[in-house]
């Protein structure tokens, strides 16, 4: 195995928090990071598998386990059995926004407007990533998983994934243990082949935040940029001379709450209903149905209320700080916690507990993070 000199974790994460760890494992291709893993498992090890470092807060102390670092990468195209589509078999370790920008170059839509999102292309099923209107779940078809308890390779379809609002079987919520322990080793995804030409854009969300009219036509090439433009603005996309993009992007998920809670906030916080589950179906046997159907359940969706409004409106504002911290909400975004300079993970915290405790005091919500936590508690 590829053991190398294990680095500080604040040098892999973009939240730029974390110790040194014990022991750490550089695999580049598919066979080495099964073979890492399996060593890993088989050792009773405590473990821990690195992507991009996106969507990771680590603790100040040293990490006493493994790291594995997830750094394959490749794209595979391949026929779609739907006429107009193409699927993509991408490698985990693949950069996500590199992925973005082959299929735009390729004329495929799909994943455009997810533009910018930093991290593995293996990391993204594990939250169901998305932005403007759009998931991976609306693309994904299927991965490659390297399952936990077996140490077997077994191809797993999207619908096996409890893929919801950033969420999966797979994703350490914070408090719990994922639901199926396992580490994606590909991910196929299914888009759109219609070229460079322009065309109307669907989806609501995409058009506001674009500034698109109903109707208005543009190439996937057209979208990409401007998403890129406007995750700029928010300081969303990486870039090492500002501060605001040191950060895990969105720190507190948007909370998805029950329609009668919701009704409870001001009317000027921004919200969208929840798309509800499919009914079960019901069935009633033969012998035992007396003509009586019993009416169908009804029940109001959930509904999806903006974090950041909750924060600003419990009075934190964008670029907000405690005293002589080095840790402060972004100055463009307020769901962005940001390290401002060598800030520890434990002022990170300390700022993000202060925000969970105003919304809470000011609407009753307790926002829950979307980082995976490692070593480090709210």
């Amino acid at each position: 195995m590829p053991h190398v000199e294990p680095l500080p974790l604040a040098q892999l994460t973009t939240l730029r928090t974390g110790g040194v760890p014990a022991r750490m494992i550089d695999a580049h291709t598919t066979d080495q990071l099964v073979a890492a893993l399996r060593e890993v498992w088989g050792d009773g090890d405590e473990w821990l598998v690195l992507g991009g470092g996106s969507n990771l807060f680590a603790g100040d102390e040293p990490f006493d386990g493994t790291v594995v670092r997830v750094l394959t990468d490749g794209i595979e195209r391949m026929p779609s059995p739907r006429p107009g589509f193409a699927r993509l078999r991408v490698q985990a370790g693949h950069d996500w926004d590199a992925l973005v920008a082959y299929a735009v170059e390729q004329g495929l839509a799909g994943i455009e407007a997810m533009s910018g999102i930093p991290g593995t292309v293996g990391a993204a099923p594990v939250q169901n990533i998305g932005a403007y209107g759009q998931e991976i779940v609306q693309t994904l078809v299927e991965v490659e998983l390297l399952d936990a308890s077996t140490g077997e390779v077994s191809t797993v379809s999207a619908a096996e994934l409890g893929l919801g609002f950033r969420t999966s079987v797979l994703k350490h919520h914070y408090g719990s243990a994922p639901l199926r322990a396992g580490v994606i080793l590909s991910v196929t995804l299914e888009l759109a082949e219609i070229g460079h030409a322009e065309r109307p854009i669907a989806g609501a969300q995409l058009r506001t935040a674009l500034g698109l009219a109903e109707g208005q036509r543009v190439t996937v090439a057209w979208i990409r940029d401007h998403v890129l433009e406007t995750r700029r603005r928010k300081g969303m996309v990486l870039d090492p001379a500002d501060p605001d993009t040191y950060s895990a992007g969105s720190f507190f998920q948007n909370a998805v709450v029950s329609a009668s809670f919701a009704r409870t906030l001001p009317d000027e916080c921004p919200r969208w209903p929840v798309a509800p589950d499919l009914d079960p179906v019901l069935v009633i046997p033969l012998e035992s149905f007396d003509g009586y159907v019993p009416p169908a359940e009804t029940r109001q969706p959930d509904v999806k209320v903006s974090a950041a409004w909750l924060i600003e409106h419990a009075g934190v504002s964008k670029g907000f700080k405690l005293p002589r911290s080095r840790a402060a909400l972004s100055s463009k975004h307020a769901l962005a916690l940001t390290n401002r300079g060598n800030a520890t993970a434990e002022e990170l915290a300390e700022l993000a507990r202060f925000i969970q405790g105003r919304v809470q005091a000011e609407f009753g919500l307790i926002l829950q993070p979307e980082p995976v936590l490692v070593g480090v508690e709210l």
